[in-house]
């Protein structure tokens, strides 16, 4: 597909991680943030607008979504160094952005290189694994309005939660961010990130289609462990099925169905709240129509 043309009635399947899901009404891949800022002013182009970066924390609905899906991971990937800060744009993959930063000298970056999605994601849900948490490093973000604005804003202007972000300005998105790390040793940042990545392999199902972790933890506890504790290791509803590896994972064992995964989700929270008495908040966001 070509960058920065609108397609219509593009199957988001293959836009996704979970490889589930129906078409956007509208669609467009953009080569950089310039365009992306003329695409959001064009008042021809239709509303709402999705932002989509590797789509690895989204489901989306069989019937697919209206309004106009933006892919940014295949142009706004700008990395740089300005100073002591490293710049990143929306749509760079956390991992690439933690090798980045390892490979500049600088640590604390290994934890990124665990979370499957893009910076702008990450941003906009405060992602994290392992202890560390995307916002404990960001000193400053950049954001677009719904007008197509390109605004520069400080970390005191967002409220940040677990694996949530209050925004002040609602119907702004992020699309990039300058970051802080302390200065480290380059081999000794690379060799955390190769510790983790063997670690996550050996935890995580990563031969299967699925969004990650599927629910965030409770305060206090850990939706893995509730999952298991209610024996649902390995249920299944059509092809959509709770990881035998990993209970937070659900996976799509070929041919599953977005119903099949949300239907899933919904009885993993009936399941837990029945026996737990604990209310399960899926971390993934559910798009589209029913």
């Amino acid at each position: 597909m070509e960058k920065n043309k609108v397609y219509k009635n593009v199957s988001l399947t293959k836009f996704n991680s979970w490889k589930v899901g129906g078409a956007a009404e509208n669609f467009v891949i953009c080569s950089d943030i310039n365009f992306l800022s003329r695409l959001i002013q064009n008042e021809k182009v239709q509303r709402p607008i999705k932002f989509i970066g590797l789509g690895s924390n989204i489901l989306v609905r069989d019937n697919g979504i209206k309004g106009t899906a933006i892919v940014m991971h295949k142009g706004l990937n700008k990395f740089s160094k300005e100073g002591e800060l490293f710049y990143s744009e929306a749509g760079l993959s956390c991992s690439k952005f933690s090798k980045l930063v390892a490979k500049d000298g600088y640590s604390d970056s290994a934890f990124l290189s665990g979370i499957p999605g893009t910076i702008g994601g990450a941003l906009a849900m405060n992602a994290g694994c392992y202890g560390s948490e995307i916002w404990g490093y960001v000193k400053k973000v950049k954001m677009i309005s719904s007008k197509g604005e390109l605004i520069e804003r400080d970390v005191n202007e967002f409220n940040v939660g677990y694996r949530q972000i209050v925004k002040k300005y609602e119907q702004e998105n992020f699309v990039g961010a300058w970051f802080s790390f302390p200065k480290g040793k380059k081999e000794e940042a690379e060799e955390d990130i190769r510790k983790l990545l063997v670690h996550r392999k050996s935890t995580q199902p990563l031969n299967w289609p699925s969004a990650g972790s599927t629910f965030k933890n409770p305060e206090k506890n850990h939706a893995a462990k509730l999952i298991e504790e209610c024996g649902l290791k390995g249920f299944k509803i059509g092809d959509a099925k709770i990881s035998e590896k990993h209970a937070n994972f659900i996976i799509n064992l070929g041919s599953a169905k977005a119903k099949d995964i949300e239907d899933l989700i919904n009885y993993v929270k009936e399941i837990v709240f029945k026996e737990k008495k604990i209310k399960l908040i899926p971390e993934v966001e559910i798009i589209g129509d029913l």
